[in-house]
């Protein structure tokens, strides 16, 4: 019998664990099963033909919110052409409200409801042996007009699930995509508008198990491996284990998590601030909000006092990666409580703070309740809200230019220092300033173009052109100057400002640093660059303000200074080039009168 898994991943990076999952369940008595991976991006025209030509009797698709609208054509064209085919899908999208998919698309043979390894080899060795795939506990599908849901299944016990990473054949290819990976099913929560809260109790996979599998992907050069276990730090000892092995074991693999943050530990917390390897380990933590009557309405219980104390003492390691995630649009959160929640967050500071919006999920308790908050919501996946009783559609429009510019200007890791001394210092609260420029730039339609690296920073200062004058427009410029010269590795060939320093005042700079280095310090100093070095790895600017006081205390301190910044050759991604400052007055050589005019400052 000939059988292909597949599904459509949202990226190519991504690799698709369930679909593994169900090729290593059924191995043993299905060799040859075919595992294909497409993205949402591929026209179902090219889908179609590609498994057309496989000529599978049995395709099963592992479907979820992010693929099912894109998988729907493929499954109807691939009906129509390959008529005896059994259709099989299954995947958190399918398992709730069964009867709507059975009803929506006739062209499926069977739904496989939950968790699918040992439904779906059952299900296969029934029309092996010459079944019709009819009373296989944890399955749906239409007799007639009558639509069959059979008895769920058992949960599994998990530590006779083969892994789906055992054999050379399951490592194949995943070097250089995100390889998924858990260590437990279940989460002990009830957030209401999740699916996690649907499946009650916690479920453990064999430590020695998960230590060679893990050691097998690091051993194949997996460069990103990220578990999927809904509260990783759910059973102390059992994370903590995993948290040494893998810090002990690791080489050149990053790990990202999904942490609970305010159960951590104080003492696994203080023990990865000091042994985490830096860059080693990425943290996604979801606040959602921080409006207690919204997290009692979605049964949410969440500390935020600890939780910020956690999240403080690990961004202080400097060595852990930190995701923070917001949900827009939960029960009786207005706009104003909205705001104070991504202020309360932004305050933090994380690497990365993703707002997102609240999708109403087949099967939640959240949208069995939809009536109650008003909602109202797109028909189709990914259910996305268009508004509720406190937050209207203008309202939900306007925190969406919020969270476009929040992921160019700020997750994007290019204009912190700007954004920073903006969010804290300019506008009344961070939330103000992304929202007055997502507005703005909503307004001049760049959201309808693309844009480079240089467009991004003349877009910011167009911006606060408009909005912003004297010491704070110049203060805000000195730091995009900063950032800007931050975001290479190399010497860029060209910036987005125009008041440059002239060569010529360049060349004299140089030559009275070659002369006396320690100018710009022991660490300058202890580089011993060369004239020639300086002249081709270096970029030299003047700012009319002491930038140290400025990033360090927020104080405006009017000393033209100079900054230089070098670009080390060699300099590996994620790496940034060093940067000097100095006081102009502290160089032997004074600068001529055209440098001193850009810092609007007169001799």
């Amino acid at each position: 019998m000939n059988i292909v898994l597949t599904t459509l991943n949202a990226k190519y990076i991504h690799s698709s664990l369930a679909l593994r999952y169900l090729r290593a369940y059924c191995r043993r008595d299905f060799p040859d099963v075919q595992l294909v991976e497409f993205t949402i991006k591929d026209p179902a025209t090219h889908i179609v033909a590609d498994l057309y030509r496989r000529r599978p009797d049995v395709i099963a698709f592992s479907t979820y919110i992010w693929n099912i609208e894109e998988t729907i054509p493929v499954v109807k064209m691939l009906k129509q052409v390959l008529p005896n085919t059994r259709i099989v899908l299954g995947g958190p999208e399918v398992s709730y409200d069964v009867h709507h998919w059975i009803r929506r698309l006739p062209e499926v043979d069977f739904i496989v409801v939950g968790e699918g390894e040992a439904t779906f080899h059952e299900l296969l060795s029934n029309l092996r042996n010459g079944g019709d795939g009819t009373g296989i506990a944890g399955t749906a599908y239409l007799r007639g007009d009558k639509v069959v849901m059979e008895p769920p299944r058992a949960k599994l016990d998990l530590a006779t699930v083969p892994s789906p990473y055992e054999t050379d054949e399951d490592l194949h290819g995943l070097t250089h995509r995100i390889v998924y990976f858990e260590s437990s099913r279940g989460c002990p929560f009830s957030c209401q508008f999740c699916l996690s809260s649907i499946e009650s109790g916690v479920r453990y996979f064999p430590m020695e198990r998960v230590k060679r599998n893990l050691l097998r992907l690091i051993h194949a050069g997996v460069r990103t491996i990220k578990f999927v276990d809904r509260t990783f730090n759910l059973k102390k000892d059992y994370a903590m284990e995993l948290f040494r092995f893998l810090i002990e074991h690791r080489r050149d693999t990053v790990f990202q998590f999904e942490i609970t943050g305010d159960i951590l530990p104080p003492d696994v917390t203080d023990f990865l601030a000091e042994n985490a390897p830096p860059g080693a380990f990425r943290f996604e933590i979801g606040v959602q909000s921080t409006n207690d009557l919204t997290n009692t309405l979605v049964r949410r219980r969440q500390n935020f006092d600890k939780l910020r104390r956690t999240i403080e003492t690990i961004k202080n390691s400097g060595r852990i990666v930190q995701h923070l995630d917001l949900i827009a649009g939960l029960p009786e959160e207005d706009y104003t409580s909205f705001r104070k929640t991504f202020n309360d967050v932004f305050a933090l500071e994380p690497e990365e703070l993703q707002l997102g919006f609240l999708k109403m999920l087949r099967g939640t308790g959240l949208r069995a309740r939809a009536s109650q908050h008003g909602y109202i919501y797109q028909e189709h996946a990914p259910y996305e809200i268009l508004g509720n009783n406190v937050l209207s559609f203008d309202d939900i429009l306007r925190i969406k230019q919020v969270e476009d510019v929040l992921e160019k200007y700020w997750n994007d890791g290019r204009l912190r220092n700007t954004v920073r001394y903006l969010a804290k210092q300019v506008f009344p609260s961070p939330f103000d300033f992304f929202q007055a420029f997502g507005t703005y730039w909503d307004e001049q339609g760049w959201s309808r173009i693309g844009h480079q690296l240089k467009d991004l920073f003349l877009r910011l200062h167009q911006f606060l052109q408009n909005t912003c004058s004297g010491q704070e427009l110049q203060a805000a410029q000195s730091l995009m100057k900063l950032d800007y010269l931050l975001s290479f590795r190399v010497r860029p060939h060209e910036v987005w400002w125009g008041d440059r320093v002239h060569k010529s005042d360049v060349k004299r700079l140089l030559a009275s640093l070659v002369a006396h280095p320690e100018a710009l310090g022991a660490q300058f100093q202890a580089l011993r660059l060369t004239a020639d070095a300086l002249d081709r790895h270096t970029v030299v600017e003047v700012v009319p303000f002491h930038l140290q006081s400025l990033l360090s205390h927020g104080i405006l301190e009017e000393t033209p200074t100079l900054l230089l910044v070098y670009y080390a050759p060699g300099l590996g991604k994620g790496e940034h080039p060093p940067y000097f400052l100095t006081p102009l007055e502290a160089l032997e050589t004074p600068l001529l009168q055209s440098v001193l005019r850009i810092c609007n400052v007169r001799k």
